[in-house]
């Protein structure tokens, strides 16, 4: 598509006196976009909103260029949701539950019969299609949930917190799935708490604290741009913290040595020029890639 998947502008919801979605104006393209966030940050409302299930109180949301206040049933036409919510009818099968979510999408019984079992290959449950869901493991039952989301072929895929209640095993097939989809066409927005999620299958990530829009790009920009530096000079650590600090730089001494929190390499010059002004003997520089759980803390305090 020529325009983005989603574009919000000045999205916002207020439930009272509480705001859930605080004025967002985004624009996000196809791919694997994370959505991240502490709990109550907004991610399940921005869905809600996003499927037309409430209104906003200001601002505007489309997805794929259908505006979800005007037309919520075209919009929902290309998303598919997989809820966190245990909400499977447990004395069905998966084959009739997925089956069924293809019908009401509009696809011919048949057809979707025919995709529900396509479907439920592709998560992994084809031979366990036609037993009730009352026997199935979380696993099977956060699989199923999956299959029902793309029994229609969405053109995007709300996943929230799909790893949630899952053991490490679970947690690897889940989010191996979820990377798997890029290659049907299918962008996916997966919206969790756990940042090493988002680091490990998403290539765009969106960071919510408070309703508030704090972090979007590409992940491994992000990354990139984002990391330590370590610093050894001898016995006058304390002085180049403080130096530091009077040029707008976060550092701390730990175990001798001087870490610092960068944000990109105009970082590097100030260390360096720094380090340089104070006449210090540099024993060692090295650094290390930053974690989104790092940019995520850093340009929350900062907001």
């Amino acid at each position: 598509m020529a325009g983005p998947l989603l574009r919000a502008v000045g999205l916002t919801k207020r439930f009272g006196n509480v705001t859930a979605v605080d004025g967002l104006t985004l624009d996000v393209h196809p791919g694997r976009i994370g959505l991240v966030g502490a709990n109550g940050a907004g991610k399940t409302t921005f869905f809600r909103l996003l499927l037309g299930l409430t209104r906003p109180s200001e601002g505007t949301v489309e997805v794929a260029g259908v505006d979800v206040t005007h037309d919520p049933a075209g919009a929902r036409a290309r998303l598919g949701y997989m809820p966190e919510h245990d909400c499977l009818p447990t004395d069905q099968t998966a084959a009739d539950v997925v089956a069924t979510f293809g019908e009401l999408a509009g696809l011919p019984r048949s057809a979707a019969r025919q995709r529900a079992s396509e479907v439920l290959d592709l998560v992994g449950l084809d031979e366990s299609r036609f037993r009730p869901i009352d026997g199935y493991s979380t696993g099977m039952r956060q699989r199923t949930k999956l299959a029902q989301a793309l029994v229609a072929d969405p053109e995007l895929l709300l996943l929230d917190e799909p790893t949630a209640g899952l053991d490490p095993l679970g947690r690897e097939s889940m989010l191996d799935l979820v990377a798997r989809l890029g290659g049907f066409g299918i962008s996916v927005l997966l919206a969790t708490h756990l940042l090493d999620d988002v680091q490990q299958v998403c290539d765009q990530v969106m960071m919510f604290d408070a309703g508030r829009l704090v972090v979007s790009g590409r992940t491994h920009e992000l990354l990139e741009r984002s990391g330590v530096v370590m610093i050894e000079v001898d016995d006058r650590s304390d002085d180049l913290v403080a130096a530091l600090a009077q040029r707008g730089m976060k550092a701390a001494i730990v175990e001798g040595v001087v870490e610092v929190a960068t944000t990109g390499d105009g970082d590097l010059d100030v260390i360096r020029d720094t380090v340089v002004d104070l006449g210090l003997p540099l024993h060692r520089l090295s650094s290390r890639v930053g974690t989104l759980d790092e940019v995520f803390l850093r340009r929350a305090s900062a907001a």
